[in-house]
């Protein structure tokens, strides 16, 4: 009988390693899916910076390439209506420098995490940065003397060329191309 157990034993002991080994092998593919699940997220996640009107005037002074500046918020529908087609655009002209930058407007509660997920779920992909300010009779003269504040709001520059226009208001896809096609002088 004794025979019979140490038998028993010696045969759980056998299939006991690769189950073992089994359990191992699957625990560890399960966190390297996880792993890549969350990675994954986090690369098509967009880190939104937090801005003030002296680093978006650095921005808009430095810039050396044709760009556009956009006013928008998640609350805004004009905004989320144009962000679209104005990627879509300026995608046509990225081989010739052209640039978009969105400033999210959205009340602090928004940000990050808010307007980040807003932007990934709508697919936008221009870099996003959220305005830290509030006191819109401070900074909307910093950004044109004209503005009001109502959003939404575009501003084109070409510092090389010396352009500079500024839009309060929802722009069509043809007005837009129209804008860009300005400030590359190819019109």
């Amino acid at each position: 009988m004794r025979k019979k157990t140490i038998s028993n034993k010696m045969i759980n002991a056998q299939y006991s390693i690769p189950i073992a080994i089994g359990i191992n092998v699957q625990l560890r593919v399960s966190l390297l899916l996880l792993v890549m699940f969350f990675s994954c997220r986090e690369v098509n996640s967009q880190s939104i910076p937090k801005w003030k009107i002296t680093d978006l005037e650095e921005y808009i002074s430095k810039s050396d390439a044709p760009t556009v500046v956009n006013f928008c918020a998640t609350y805004c529908g004009p905004c989320l209506k144009e962000i679209p087609y104005f990627q879509e655009v300026v995608k046509q002209y990225e081989a010739k420098g052209v640039k978009l930058l969105l400033v999210s407007l959205d009340f602090k509660e928004s940000f990050p995490d808010k307007i980040s997920s807003f932007a990934n779920k709508r697919k936008f992909d221009s870099p996003i940065v959220w305005l830290d300010e509030t006191n819109a009779d401070y900074f909307c003269p910093k950004v044109d003397h004209k503005w009001s504040g109502v959003m939404p709001a575009t501003l084109f520059i070409n510092n090389k060329k010396g352009h500079r226009s500024f839009f309060e208001e929802e722009m069509s896809k043809e007005k837009f191309e129209s804008e860009i096609r300005k400030i590359l002088d190819d019109q």
